[in-house]
């Protein structure tokens, strides 16, 4: 198997029981999507393998040994610098994330940005159905959610120019001008 065939097989295994809160849909859709996305913009093998397990450290049991076992130091290393403690307060950690994100390497910035979109992308779409009771599944609603991603957005402008930055700006003025 290919690296990203292993962790695409990872990622199934790792998300098996999980559904997205806002749809109830299986959770691995998200990576999946995520990982083509970043294989679209044509990022290496390890990073399209990081973005199917980007989640997993997060989200489930598997620990960063367990992933730097099975699909390589790469992978585990770039899955670990867009995994947010949670064990910090909700702003602190985003803080965190923003910071550690625009610090580490394009690869990072490419699953983080990839993520980021795919979740914008994925409101734009349940708000056409639900209206503005899509920001119900936030905990900190509209207001905190667009902080966090204009925070991100703006900071990496300072430091990354990319094609996937871009459709992540224009996806955040989508979310901006829906009602809250």
């Amino acid at each position: 198997m290919t690296l990203t065939e292993k962790a695409l097989c990872f990622a199934i295994l790792a998300h098996k029981e999980q559904v997205r809160k806002s749809d109830g849909s299986p959770y691995v859709a998200h990576p999946i999507m995520v990982g083509m996305l970043v294989k679209e913009f044509g990022f290496s093998e390890a990073v399209v393998a990081a973005a199917f397990t980007h989640d997993v450290l997060e989200d489930t049991l598997v620990t960063r040994a367990d992933l730097a076992a099975e699909l390589g130091e790469e992978v585990a290393a770039i899955v670990g610098a867009v995994s947010e403690n949670k064990e910090l307060p909700w702003e602190e950690r985003k803080a965190q994330y923003v910071a550690a994100v625009v610090a580490a390497d394009e690869a990072v910035k490419a699953v983080s940005v990839a993520d980021k979109i795919h979740n914008a992308e994925t409101i734009l779409n349940d708000y056409e159905a639900k209206g503005r009771a899509v920001w119900e599944v936030f905990n900190r609603g509209k207001e905190k959610k667009m902080w966090f991603e204009e925070l991100l957005y703006t900071e990496l402008t300072t430091v990354w120019q990319h094609p996937l930055l871009e459709r992540y700006g224009t996806v955040i003025q989508k979310l901006q001008a829906l009602e809250g």
